[in-house]
C-alpha cells in the first residue's frame, strides 16, 4: 500500500510541475516577449548620444580602450518604413538566387537583405525572410566593414556617414562584383570591392592608396550589428544570441539575456569567426583563417533600446607614402543548410563553408547539441532518403524502419522476454492466490521463476528506452533544422516541424477559436488527428503486453496512451508520426516475436474484454 500510495503521489506531483511550469514560466514568457516586440515596434525616435555615453549602434571597434565613436544618427529621427528608408539613399542591388537586397551607397553598409528562398509561411505567395534592415527602420540589422585610424591620427577615414562612389555600374550578382571609391581629399584613396557567391557568402577586399605627405596607420574592421531585442524560441536545446569560434578560447555562445549581463566580452585569438545567429538564420563574419583578431561580443542601452553587437579589429598596417595597403573580409549572411554551412561527421558529411574556407568549426552555427553523435546522423539519414524520394516525411517513415532493424537483436531479446513473461502469467496469478498476504514471499517466488523460465523482468522497458534517443535526435533534428522547416508530408501536414493543425477541440476546423490560447491548460489541447493516431498505436502496444500484476501498474499503464497523447499533441507533426509508426512496427515485430514463441497473440482479445469491462461496468 505504502508502494501504491507513493507511486500516485509521485504521478499528481509530476502533473502538477508541468502545469504549473507552463503557468508561470512559458505563459509569463511569451507575454513578455509580445510586449517587448510591441513597444519596440511603437518606438518612435532613435537613440542619440552625447559625447560620454556608451559605444553606440553599429560603431567601429577602436584600437583604444576607449569607448567607440559616436553614433551619427539625427536626434529624434523618426523610425521609417523600411522601404521608405532604402529609397532614402543610393544604392546598388544585390540579386542572386538566393539573396534579394541592396548595398547603400551611404556607409557602404550591407543592411537590405531577403532570402528568396524562404518564405514566412507555408503559403508560397507569403513574403520572403527579411535578414537584414537599414537604420531607421523598426528593427535595423546590419554588417558595416572598414577602417580605424591610430589613436590621435587626423586622417578622414569613410565612416557610416559617408557617400561612395561606384566605379561602373551594375548590380551585384555571382558573376559581377562590384567597386565602391571614396577619396577623402587629403591624399587617401579607398576602394572596396565586393563579390558574391551564388549561396551566401560575401568576399570584400579594402584597399587604401596612400599619395598624400605622410604614413598612414589604418586597423581594419568588421562589424555586425542588431537594434533591439529579437524574440527567440526561448527553448534551452537552441541556442538564438551572439556567437562564434574564437581560436583557442573554442566555442562563445552568449543568449542576449547573457550578454545583457556581461555588457562586453573580449578575445585575443587567430582562427575565429563571429556573428548573430537566430533559429534557422544567421549573419557571421569570417575572416582570414591566419589573422589576428581583437574580437568583441557587446551589448548597449542606448536611448532605452537594446543593441547588439559583434566585431572585430585586425592588427594595424602602415600605408606608406605611394603605398597601398589592403584587407580581406567575408560575411556569411542566410539560411543555416547544412550542406551550406557544412557539417563535420566521419566518413559521411557535409564539406560547405566549413570544408571550402578551412574555417573553425563554422558547422557549429547550426545548434546541433551535446550529443551531435546521434542528431548529426540522424539528420543524414533523414536528408539521403529525402533526396531519393523528395519528402521529408517519407524519410522518417524510412529512417524508423532503419532504427527498428539496427535494433532488432536487443529488441528480439526483449520481446522474447516479454513472451515468456506472458506465458508465465499463470504461474504468477497462482502465487497470489496461494500467498495473498505475504508480499516477500509473492516476490521471492516470482524471482525463482524467473530464474527457472531465465526471464529478465525489466526486459520489456528496452524498447521504450532505444526510442528515447532516437525521439529526441529527431526532435532536435526537426527544431533546429532548416531543411525541415516548412517540409510538407501529406494531407493536412503542410509543415512537418510545426504541430497538427487539426484539432479535436474545434471539431476538426468546425469552430473557429483556438482553444490552445486558454490558459493554464492550453498548452495541452493541440489534440490533432496525428497526436490521435499516435495515442491509438500506443494504446494497441499496450494491449498487447501482459497485463502488471499490481494494480496501480495496471492503472498507470491504462492512462500512459492518453496522458502521452496530450504531451505530444503540441510537438512536431514529423515526431509524431514518427512515435506512430514506430508505434506500429513495434507491433508488428512482437506479434511476431510471441508467435515465434508459441505465445499466443492476444491483442484482440485484451481488447475486448477492455471494451467488456466498461459495458459491465455500466450495467
Amino acid at each position: 500500500m505504502t508502494d501504491n500510495r507513493n507511486t500516485i503521489i509521485a504521478i499528481i506531483l509530476s502533473g502538477l510541475v508541468l502545469i504549473a511550469w507552463q503557468y508561470f514560466y512559458n505563459v509569463p514568457q511569451m507575454e513578455r516577449q509580445r510586449a517587448q516586440q510591441a513597444e519596440l515596434a511603437k518606438k518612435a525616435p532613435l537613440p542619440t548620444a552625447s559625447p560620454s555615453a556608451a559605444p553606440q549602434p553599429g560603431s567601429a571597434p577602436s584600437p583604444q580602450a576607449a569607448s567607440a565613436p559616436a553614433a551619427s544618427a539625427a536626434a529624434n529621427a523618426p523610425v521609417v518604413d523600411r522601404e521608405a528608408a532604402i529609397a532614402a539613399s543610393p544604392r546598388i542591388k544585390i540579386d542572386t538566387p538566393r539573396l534579394a537586397g541592396s548595398i547603400s551607397l551611404k556607409g557602404a553598409r550591407i543592411d537590405d537583405l531577403s532570402l528568396v528562398q524562404f518564405r514566412e509561411t507555408v503559403d508560397p505567395a507569403s513574403p520572403p525572410i527579411t535578414l537584414f534592415s537599414p537604420s531607421g527602420t523598426t528593427n535595423p540589422y546590419y554588417a558595416e566593414f572598414g577602417w580605424v585610424p591610430a589613436a590621435g591620427s587626423t586622417a578622414r577615414i569613410p565612416d557610416r556617414t559617408t557617400m561612395w562612389d561606384q566605379e561602373g555600374n551594375g548590380s551585384l550578382t555571382p558573376t559581377t562584383p562590384v567597386t565602391l571609391k571614396y577619396d577623402n581629399g587629403e591624399g587617401l584613396t579607398f576602394r572596396r570591392t565586393i563579390s558574391i557567391d551564388d549561396r551566401y557568402l560575401f568576399t570584400i577586399r579594402d584597399d587604401v592608396t596612400n599619395v598624400g605627405t605622410a604614413p598612414v596607420t589604418l586597423y581594419p574592421f568588421a562589424l555586425i550589428s542588431r537594434h533591439g531585442t529579437p524574440q527567440v524560441s526561448g527553448y534551452y536545446i537552441l541556442h538564438e544570441g551572439l556567437i562564434g569560434y574564437l581560436g583557442s578560447e573554442g566555442l562563445q555562445q552568449y543568449t542576449y539575456k547573457k550578454i545583457d549581463d556581461a555588457k562586453d566580452v573580449s578575445f585575443k585569438v587567430t582562427d575565429g569567426w563571429l556573428g548573430i545567429t537566430d533559429k534557422y538564420w544567421a549573419a557571421a563574419l569570417l575572416p582570414d583563417t591566419t589573422a589576428q583578431l581583437q574580437a568583441k561580443f557587446s551589448s548597449n542601452l542606448v536611448g532605452g533600446l537594446r543593441t547588439y553587437q559583434t566585431d572585430y579589429l585586425q592588427d594595424p598596417q602602415t600605408v606608406p607614402i605611394g603605398g597601398v595597403a589592403s584587407a580581406n573580409a567575408r560575411l556569411f549572411a542566410g539560411a543555416k543548410e547544412a550542406s551550406v554551412v557544412g557539417m563535420n561527421f566521419p566518413i559521411w558529411g557535409f564539406g560547405g563553408y566549413t570544408r571550402e574556407l578551412g574555417l573553425n568549426h563554422f558547422d557549429l552555427l547550426i545548434d546541433w547539441g551535446w550529443f551531435y553523435f546521434i542528431t548529426k546522423p540522424m539528420f543524414l539519414g533523414l536528408d539521403f532518403f529525402y533526396r531519393l524520394f523528395g519528402n521529408f516525411g517519407i524519410s522518417i517513415l524510412l529512417v524508423t524502419v532503419i532504427v527498428k532493424l539496427l535494433f532488432f537483436p536487443l529488441a528480439n531479446k526483449s520481446y522474447a522476454s516479454m513472451a515468456k513473461m506472458k506465458s508465465i502469467q499463470p504461474q504468477l496469478q497462482a502465487l497470489k492466490e496461494r500467498y495473498p498476504e505475504d508480499r516477500v514471499k509473492q516476490q521471492q517466488e516470482m524471482m525463482e521463476i524467473y530464474k527457472k523460465e531465465k526471464i529478465n523482468p525489466i526486459a520489456g522497458c528496452l524498447p521504450v528506452a532505444l526510442q528515447i534517443p532516437v525521439f529526441f535526435s529527431l526532435y532536435k533534428v526537426l527544431f533546429v533544422t532548416i531543411e525541415m522547416r516548412h517540409a510538407p508530408f501529406y494531407g493536412w501536414i503542410k509543415d512537418l516541424s510545426a504541430p497538427d493543425p487539426t484539432n479535436l477541440f474545434t471539431l476538426f476546423g468546425l469552430l473557429h477559436f483556438d482553444p490552445t490560447q486558454l490558459p493554464l491548460f492550453g498548452h495541452y489541447l493541440a489534440l490533432g488527428i496525428w497526436p490521435i493516431i499516435m495515442g491509438i498505436t500506443m494504446w494497441f502496444q499496450m494491449k498487447l503486453n501482459p497485463t502488471p500484476p499490481d494494480p496501480t501498474q495496471q492503472l498507470i499503464f491504462g492512462w500512459m496512451p492518453l496522458i502521452f497523447t496530450f504531451m505530444l499533441a503540441a510537438f512536431p507533426a514529423g515526431l509524431v508520426i514518427y512515435w506512430a509508426w514506430n508505434n506500429t512496427l513495434s507491433v508488428l515485430q512482437q506479434s511476431f516475436i510471441m508467435r515465434r514463441n508459441g505465445v499466443k497473440v492476444e491483442l484482440f482479445d485484451n481488447l475486448k474484454s477492455t471494451f467488456s469491462k466498461k459495458k459491465e461496468v455500466a450495467t
